[in-house]
């Protein structure tokens, strides 16, 4: 059975690196602790006299002080790692962890997941290609030499690297290394360990590189295990599940996350806050446990992404200037069928089809698949029909040769509806006002990735009247919008109501308005 040594670099909160050094020894396995020079020698004392008669415990022979984005980091990573290969010569793995980390699984299941492939898990993808890094410095991290701290002494920083480029002092990557890049959180077997502190004693050229870029704790480990390990034995991805804010920051997990955390794909998650006392009692005794039956759903960044937008949508963009400035058409007609229920909305437009000459199209700005005529690739994919949504429409009528055209929107899209009502054409919106039941609600949630088939069922409890709220308040911003052409067509009316609605909407008779609202099953899940 696979053995870990972890790697733990930390710098504050001695109480829980003690209790995190405890309990991840108490299943017996062991760890190598880098407390880094800057923090409290009181701290430091505090956690070496705690620890010391615990035979799972090492601590880096050197401390260094530690600085973001700095070579120190890996270097305080190797000083751990050194002395973990010294005192633990039975390890299997190695297991890169900081004072935020907490295991989400039991040590019994994290071992089967290692045991059952012989594999290194470490995110690394192409540094020039992959598009990792989204904002900020890139070749420049690795061609020029950093000697200052960025957030530190950000003009000297920049000073620096402004110097060498106006001196063309740009240096070459070593020739045999393909550079790599991702997340620090890695788990490692420690023959691959092992090849990599060979590989540096033979390459000091290597270290020399590194120790100059900036953020070397994303490329340094990516680009040597890709180096020196076969790929069929690299799992690309981190077992430590983290999320980032729209900012970039960290998401930091509470007391109220344990059931969340436990759903996720991952054997750790970081960050777990230092308040969270309850949480990291938990989580420590679900590590020593034997637990095996954990219903992973995964659901994690898409239940984040969800209940940080609420209420963003249609704020978040401004329209582009490019589509500001061109019309449909001033004599045109768009008519939008709002429908969150969107089997509802297409059910809705078939008949329209049926009964009218009015062209409609379904769900173009929601559904890749959505039928549409070949308007030379503007249609291809929903970013670019998103992005070029009037040009689209106008085409689209082009297409048609007519001036009244049908379509239907989710209300979650209400920048598209505030854009196309701002226009010179005519909108004419008609709301499908649904009833939503606990088990549609499920069932939505599932579709749209919120919770998986595994997700608890107590999780579902907490999170449908959120996704009922938010249902909800689309409809209530529909309303409030003051639209001037708006009709709605509720599941609680008659035929007779909701046909005069859509006659009104369609400006045609009212016996054809009726027809449709007597569509077989209508409203129907």
């Amino acid at each position: 059975m696979a053995k870990i040594a972890f790697i733990l670099l930390c710098h504050k909160n001695p109480a829980g690196v003690i209790q995190q050094a405890e309990q991840l020894t108490a299943t017996g396995d062991c760890i190598a602790i880098h407390y880094d020079a800057r923090a409290s020698e009181a701290d430091y004392r505090r956690i070496t006299e705690a620890l010391a008669d615990n035979p799972g415990v090492v601590f880096a022979r050197t401390r260094v002080r530690c600085g973001w984005g700095a070579w120190s980091l890996v270097q305080a990573t190797l000083n751990a790692i050194e002395a973990a290969l010294e005192a633990f010569e039975d390890t299997t793995h190695l297991y890169m962890v900081s004072g935020d980390c907490m295991a989400i699984k039991s040590a019994r299941y994290a071992k089967g997941v290692l045991d059952g492939h012989d594999a290194d898990y470490i995110e690394s993808v192409d540094f020039f290609e992959s598009g990792w890094i989204k904002t900020g410095l890139k070749e420049e991290r690795l061609i020029y030499r950093h000697f200052f701290n960025e957030r530190e002494s950000k003009g000297l920083f920049y000073a620096s690297m402004n110097l060498q480029r106006r001196l063309g002092l740009e240096r070459a990557i070593p020739e045999d290394l393909e550079i790599m890049i991702g997340s620090q959180w890695w788990c490692l077997r420690r023959k691959t360990v092992q090849a990599i502190m060979d590989f540096l004693a033979q390459r000091p050229d290597v270290l020399r590189f590194f120790r100059t870029t900036w953020i070397p704790d994303e490329t340094f480990f990516q680009t040597l295990v890709r180096h020196l390990v076969p790929e069929e034995e690299i799992r690309p991805r981190t077992l430590t599940f983290l999320l980032f804010s729209d900012y970039g920051m960290p998401v930091t997990f509470y007391n109220d996350h344990y059931d969340m955390l436990l759903n996720q794909d991952y054997l750790f998650a970081r960050k777990i806050s230092p308040e969270a006392h309850e949480l990291r009692d938990r989580l420590g005794v679900l590590y020593a446990s034997d637990r095996q039956d954990f219903a992973v759903s995964n659901e994690g960044q898409n239940l984040y992404s969800f209940l940080t937008g609420r209420g963003r949508e249609g704020r978040r963009f401004a329209a582009r200037f490019w589509e500001t400035e061109s019309s449909l058409g001033r004599d045109r007609e768009l008519m939008v069928v709002v429908s969150k229920k969107w089997h509802v909305a297409k059910r809705l437009v078939e008949a329209i089809r049926k009964f009218t000459n009015v062209p409609t199209i379904d769900y173009l700005f929601s559904e890749e698949h959505t039928e549409l005529p070949d308007l030379g690739g503007i249609q291809s994919t929903l970013e670019k029909r998103n992005r070029h949504r009037r040009s689209l429409m106008r085409m689209l009528f082009d297409h048609f040769g007519t001036d009244r055209l049908v379509i239907c929107l989710d209300p979650s899209h209400f920048d598209l509806l505030t854009d196309f009502g701002s226009d010179r054409s005519t909108m004419r919106v008609l709301e499908v006002e649904s009833t939503f039941t606990d088990e549609y609600l499920t069932g939505h949630a599932l579709r749209v990735g919120l919770a998986g088939e595994n997700t608890e069922a107590a999780t579902l409890e907490r999170l449908l009247p959120t996704i009922r709220y938010d249902i909800r308040y689309e409809s209530e911003r529909l309303r409030d919008a003051n639209f001037p052409n708006f009709g709605r067509v509720r599941e609680t009316s008659s035929p007779a109501e909701n046909g005069a609605a859509i006659a009104e909407f369609l400006d045609v008779p009212a016996e054809i308005g009726l027809q449709i609202a007597e569509t077989d099953h209508l409203f129907a899940d």
